[in-house]
């Protein structure tokens, strides 16, 4: 593996973004048990051994990739929620990207199912040693205002689990249930008309709607 201290070529820069964006495909695709080393080594075209260059193992190389994924999402959310904007707007703001940033990296949906549906019994989702910055994300969101128009009975986990439970499910799931629609997900319109009802799923647990 790489020591931390060292510095990458260019070259090996490439190949490492090469080999996570082939690793989350495939982990995307076949569960992180049934994805081999040797399976991304092949979709990126270099020898298994190489890989191990720049991940120990299938699990660091797993972390990496939700690491990678997960980072991108939480760094644009910050953008428009660490503002001075008012808070209803900031949700919006961050509604939009969540949906958008889904559209734009599919693989994330159903990386977050599958997740949720291959973890044994009493084992952690290897997506828990990830989500830490979004919940303090959020703790200092409802902490910094009062959010007196959101009724007691629905919380900041109702109202993300609704919301992030919508987009998943529409662009990891819908293509499987509705193949014979040619079901496009990703599609400009699609996207469009789904954010607009996420943002009025979000209004009306706020209690604007």
């Amino acid at each position: 593996m790489v020591a931390a201290t060292v510095e990458l070529t260019p070259k090996a820069h490439r190949t490492r973004a090469a080999i996570l964006q082939e690793a989350e495909r495939l982990f995307a695709a076949h569960g992180f048990r049934g994805t081999r080393l040797e399976d991304v080594a092949q979709a990126v075209g270099i020898r298994r051994a190489s890989i191990v260059y720049y991940f120990a193992d299938k699990r660091e190389l797993y972390d990496a990739v939700l690491a990678d994924a997960l980072g991108g999402l939480l760094q644009r959310l910050r953008e428009v929620l660490l503002t001075p904007e008012p808070l209803r707007e900031r949700v919006d703001s961050a509604v939009s990207v969540w949906v958008d940033y889904i559209g734009e990296r599919p693989t994330l949906a159903r990386l977050v199912l599958r997740e949720s549906v291959d973890a044994e019994p009493g084992e952690a989702p290897a997506l828990l040693a990830h989500i830490g910055p979004f919940v303090e994300l959020v703790r200092g969101l409802v902490g910094s205002e009062a959010v007196a128009r959101v009724p007691v009975a629905i919380g900041p986990a109702h109202i993300a689990s609704a919301i992030a439970g919508a987009t998943l499910f529409f662009v990891g799931a819908m293509p499987t249930f509705v193949p014979d629609l040619e079901f496009d997900p990703l599609s400009r319109d699609h996207l469009d008309a789904h954010r607009r009802e996420v943002l009025r799923i979000t209004a009306r647990l706020l209690g604007d709607g």
